[in-house]
């Protein structure tokens, strides 16, 4: 438990340093293929580990652990980057639209309100890749092209994003559940020794590495704007100022990130929730194998049926929302009570007749299988869910931004829960107790949950987009956004950390709509 823990604090450190090299240079497949190497070979590795030399394991849980999550965020930072540059995009966006290719002309003044609406919704469906919007976007928001409506870009770039995610995470499934069929049938062809564990570790180091080539052969490097505190520097010294900048942004997103209500609120839920799914699969196995005793093809199957299941609950919980015709947050509140049945029902093994029937409440090692499927159907919808609710929350333009905070909410909170089971154990001896916590971490998110209001939300994020993009105009001359964002094209330092600052010194924002119409 606590090598977990410092394996995901130490992942959640790399994130956010490595952030700002992935999005400002050519370093985004550079990073994601010496990741991967550096995964694949570190568990390809214990093979040679032994009782002798079992902290060699422990190291090397840490390094690929880490080296799985930064290379799987940075993997994720390609899907944005392949749907702008997608071919039906690309022709969408220079399709010219009925009403301004009548009017014969391709760029009309700012002050027509109308056009300020539609140069900021271009604006905001061209950005998004990179964790900030480059110079040219800031250039060109004060023209609008003959480009469909942001409505119409926003359709088709969300409907392109669905597919390619939904048929990489349906390929991942399936690999995933082949090799781990594979790893079942080694475990019990070599009559689960220590060798034969070894053996299967061996065998998921060499997939991940086989199938990381592909990657390196085809996939474009897609390269990001340098940043100009950087241009002069190279080696160490680049990557210092690459570092510095990842810092800074996160500060500064998280200044932007706690004037919005909702985002706070799905945050501090997010937070927990992200953790109570880390921890209790990690605690569960823990208990299959310590308490249970179950042998490592049978820890192996309840991994097979988790993913069947969350194959099953990535489908199904869609057609359950439109079913009971559940809101987004509110189909995450049933997932929520669905999963707390995992620690209520370890739970009931302090119950004396349930002790006495000696079934349920975790007292045969076939109860963790029926567990396993309600895990994995639940965590089918909440990876879904939660990352839909959360994209409806953040300001337009800035998702780049919002979703690193997202990233490093997910990984810096897993350190907390397995580290405070791992001392519940070891204070009691046992890891039973442990689900008393654990049904308290599952339960606690939803308190978050219940108060989000979308539509709130929204309105919020609409407004903090104007002041991170700089398109608000005051009477008489331009307004401390825009000379925020004019001094900021001018200086080393980026749009969104000017915008934070000019964030506090605007007073009139709740008459945005107002001054538009004006």
């Amino acid at each position: 438990m606590y090598t977990f823990s410092i394996s995901v604090l130490l992942q959640a450190l790399l994130v956010v340093s490595i952030s700002c090299a992935a999005d400002h240079g050519n370093y985004r497949k550079k990073l994601l293929l010496a990741f991967a190497w550096i995964g694949s070979f570190s568990v390809m590795l214990y093979i040679f580990v032994s009782e002798r030399i079992y902290l060699l394991g422990a190291l090397l849980a840490i390094i690929s652990n880490t080296s799985f999550g930064a290379s799987f965020v940075l993997l994720n930072s390609f899907l944005p980057l392949l749907v702008r540059n997608h071919s039906s995009v690309r022709n969408s966006a220079n399709a010219p639209t009925p009403d301004l290719a009548a009017a014969g002309n391709e760029s009309q003044p700012l002050e027509d309100s109308t056009l300020l609406d539609a140069d900021t919704e271009s604006g905001m469906a061209d950005s998004t890749a990179a964790l900030l919007p480059g110079a040219t976007t800031r250039r060109r928001r004060h023209r609008i092209s003959r480009v469909r409506s942001h409505e119409d870009l926003t359709s088709i770039e969300l409907n392109l994003s669905t597919q390619i995610s939904a048929k990489g995470i349906g390929i991942g499934y399936i690999a995933g559940l082949f090799v781990q069929c594979v790893a079942v049938f080694i475990l019990i062809q070599m009559k689960n020794s220590t060798w034969s564990q070894r053996v299967v570790l061996f065998t998921i180091g060499a997939w991940w590495a086989i199938f990381t080539v592909p990657a390196a052969m085809w996939l474009r490097p897609r390269p990001g704007p340098p940043l100009p505190s950087s241009s002069s520097h190279t080696g160490i010294r680049a990557w210092i100022s690459y570092t510095i900048f990842a810092w800074k942004s996160l500060f500064r997103t998280i200044q932007l990130a706690r004037r919005l209500v909702d985002i706070v609120l799905f945050l501090g839920g997010w937070f927990l929730l992200s953790d109570a799914i880390a921890t209790t699969s990690s605690t569960a196995i823990l208990f299959a194998k310590t308490q249970l005793h179950m042998e490592a093809w049978a820890l192996g199957l309840i991994n097979v049926i988790a993913t069947m299941m969350g194959i099953v609950g990535a489908f199904s919980w869609s057609f359950i929302s439109r079913k009971f015709k559940l809101k987004a947050h509110q189909t995450i509140l049933a997932c929520i009570a669905l999963f707390e049945i995992i620690p209520l029902y370890g739970l009931m093994g302090y119950l004396p007749f349930v002790r006495n029937w000696g079934v349920m409440g975790l007292q045969q090692p076939w109860e963790m299988y029926p567990l396993a499927g309600v895990y994995g159907f639940v965590l089918g919808g909440l990876s879904g869910y939660c990352r839909s609710l959360y994209g409806e929350l953040i300001p337009p333009g800035s998702e780049a931004a919002f979703y690193a905070l997202y990233a490093i909410t997910d990984k810096g909170s897993s350190v907390f829960g397995p580290a405070i089971v791992g001392a519940i154990i070891d204070a009691s001896g046992e890891i039973r107790p442990a689900f008393w916590f654990l049904a308290a971490l599952v339960g606690l998110p939803a308190s978050f949950i219940w108060f989000i209001d979308v539509d709130r939300g929204k309105r919020e994020g609409e407004k903090l987009a104007e002041i991170i993009e700089g398109f608000k105009l005051s009477q008489g001359g331009a307004s401390p956004i825009v000379e925020a964002a004019r001094r900021d094209s001018e200086s080393d330092s980026p749009g969104i950390l000017a915008a934070a600052a000019a964030y506090d010194d605007d007073e009139e924002d709740d008459d945005v709509d107002d001054r538009r119409r004006r």
